[in-house]
This record gives C-alpha cells, structure tokens and sequence, in this order.
C-alpha cells in the first residue's frame, strides 16, 4: 500500500530550506538566496527529494550586509546576472510554491527542515513580517534541524562532515550556495529518516 507523506509526519510537509544573508540579524541583515528541496515518499515508503526551488533575492532597503558574509557566500548583490526579484515578490511566488507542494502532497501545511533550521526559519519569518505577508505556509516554529539529527545518526554537526560520514558527496567549493547546500542538508535528512525506519523506527 502507498505510504502518503500526511501519514509520515503528523500531517506536514518538511520542505527543506537554505538561505544566504547579509549576516546573522534576520531583523537587520539582508536575505540574499532561499534554496528549498520538496520531498517526496515513493511506494517502498522510502523518503526522497523531490523537486528544487530557487530565488535570488534583491537585499532590502535599508538592510545590513557583512562584507565578510558575502566573502563566504561570493554573492555579488550588485550583479546583473543574478536576475533577482524584490524580496516581497519572492516570498509570494515561494510561499505558492510550498503551499502548492502541500496540497499535492496532502499535507495540512509545511515545516521547516534546515541544517541550524532556527537560522533559515527566523529568516523567513522575519522577512515574512516585514512584508506583512500574514500567512506561511511553513510552521511558526516547529522545525526539522539536521545539525542535530546529523549529530545523533553520525556523531557530525557541521553540514560537510555530517554528508561526508553518510557517504553523501559533498564539494566545499560549491557549499554557501542556498541551492547545494539545501540539496545536500535534503540527502541528509532523506538518509537519517529513512535509515531510523531500517531500524524498526516507524513501528
């Protein structure tokens, strides 16, 4: 029999979620990039990323960006290819997104999975009030964080050493990417919860 995803997790979606920023203010610092992995169970009841999501965001008015934050990202803000989007517009077209996910997925609503997800959560949220947008689609605050499950399942907090002690590959030059590193945190949470139902977890 199918195993749905409303029967897996109390009726959510974990969608998982990486942004980039100016900093690690969420009230003052710019939000750079959201990256976010839809995922899916397939009929083993095996749990599998699904589908990518990605949005360049342009930084707020106002807002403080670190310069040693953009060193570690190589974000350019200014750049023109980055084809990014006001930050309002972006959190409508991926709270759609994610809404439009949930309801295909049968699911009452979303939570957040993020490696440190308080971070990329607090973000979101924050940003989400400034642009008096009332409803998410995510959980107000329940959240998934792989830093710890990665520390319980491989003895690993940081996101790198954590892939890399499940035998996820994992390339240092392509990590700060709101995209790979939402990629990689998804295979991570895909293989600790699929591996705690190996183990008789799910009974």
């Amino acid at each position: 029999m199918h195993q749905l995803m409303s029967d897996r997790f109390r009726g959510f979606l974990p969608v998982v979620v990486d942004v980039e920023t100016g900093g690690f203010n969420s009230e003052t610092d710019a939000l750079l990039e959201i990256g976010a992995v839809t995922l899916s169970i397939d009929d083993e009841g095996i749990l599998r990323p699904d589908c990518n999501i990605f949005h360049s965001v342009i930084p707020f008015e106002g807002s403080n960006i670190e310069q040693a934050a953009l060193d570690i990202t190589g974000i350019d803000p200014n750049d023109p290819y980055r084809i990014a989007l006001d930050e309002e517009e972006v959190l409508n077209l991926f709270f759609q997104e994610i809404r439009d996910a949930t309801k295909e997925a049968r699911c009452s609503r979303a939570v957040l999975v993020g490696h440190n997800a308080h971070f990329d959560l607090g973000f979101l949220n924050s940003a989400a009030k400034r642009n008096n947008i009332k409803q998410s689609p995510f959980h107000s605050f329940s959240c998934f964080d792989t830093a710890t499950l990665g520390g319980l399942a491989y003895g690993q907090t940081v996101l790198a050493k954590a892939c890399k002690a499940a035998d996820i590959e994992f390339d240092n030059s392509e990590a700060h990417s709101a995209l790979y590193d939402a990629e990689r945190t998804a295979e991570l949470f895909c293989k600790v919860v699929n591996k705690w139902g190996e183990l008789g977890g799910w009974d």
